[in-house]
């Protein structure tokens, strides 16, 4: 196992990576430095591969080319279990194929920190329970995970991946099935979770605004293997996010906050 990296070494390292899918590219000679307290968010329109490449960051698919290292480690060295301590994935969906409650799903986010025969302690319970207060949903522990609305169970996610404690949080589509409320708390506590455990965030979003308020920097997607990657508020224009998704954007800019909203024929 590797002993864990100082507070400033870089959580998430890619070094000329290219990714397809079906023989389409997604990008190619991506080269990404994550560092800890920062905030990623990828951007694109649907089927651009977004997914596709958050699951290669995450090590669950390889990469056509390129290297991928958590904490200065590949996944071949650190192994699935070492691995699990280093980076957690928030997928775009849950199944719940087995009866189960609140708790004892947010707890299945303890187990890389378990041996192989251990039990959860109270210590475990505590930490899931903090979790569960953090998004919201303390009162819900003992409800069974199949009666819960699609919100809550996106909340109850969250919370067994923030109980999991990684160092590089990749989370698809996080804001799915949330109210604006809970999109936002949600982002709220991402940002102060990864600043101070100091933690990395890759998000893919779909909302713009939100984008450019709760991320450092910004890769966006074109289609093609083509792509872009900077610091969100120089990257993110109109004429950029137009030809991102297809569609035309203005920028309203008041108090010193931007909002892109889309043009609308009369």
């Amino acid at each position: 196992m590797s002993a864990a990296p100082p507070p400033s070494a870089p959580l998430l390292t890619c070094r000329d990576l290219a990714v397809s899918i079906a023989g389409r590219p997604i990008l190619h000679n991506l080269n990404l430095v994550l560092h800890p307290a920062e905030r990623l968010a990828i951007l694109g329109r649907n089927g651009v591969g977004k997914t596709t490449l958050l699951h290669t960051l995450s090590g669950l698919r390889a990469a056509d080319r390129g290297e991928i290292e958590l904490s200065g480690d590949s996944y071949a060295r650190l192994g699935p279990r070492c691995a699990a301590r280093l980076r957690g994935l928030l997928p775009q969906h849950q199944g719940d194929a087995f009866t189960a409650n609140v708790l004892e799903t947010v707890l299945i986010g303890r187990h890389p920190h378990l041996s192989r025969w251990d039990w959860e302690s109270e210590a475990d319970e505590r930490i899931a329970r903090e979790a569960l207060a953090a998004v919201g949903l303390a009162e819900l522990a003992t409800r069974s995970i199949h009666t819960l609305s699609g919100g809550e169970r996106q909340r109850v996610a969250l919370a067994t991946l923030l109980v999991q404690q990684p160092r590089v949080y990749l989370l698809d589509e996080p804001l799915a099935h949330l109210d604006l409320n809970h999109q936002v708390a949600m982002l709220e506590l991402m940002t102060r979770r990864i600043r101070a455990d100091d933690a990395g965030l890759v998000m893919v979003l779909h909302d713009v605004n939100l984008a450019a308020r709760y991320s450092d920097r910004v890769l966006l997607l074109y289609g093609d293997g083509e792509f872009e990657m900077g610091d969100s508020d120089k990257v993110l224009d109109a004429k950029r996010l137009s030809r991102l998704y297809g569609h035309p954007l203005r920028v309203i800019e008041e108090g010193g906050r931007r909002w892109f909203v889309p043009e609308i024929a009369a």
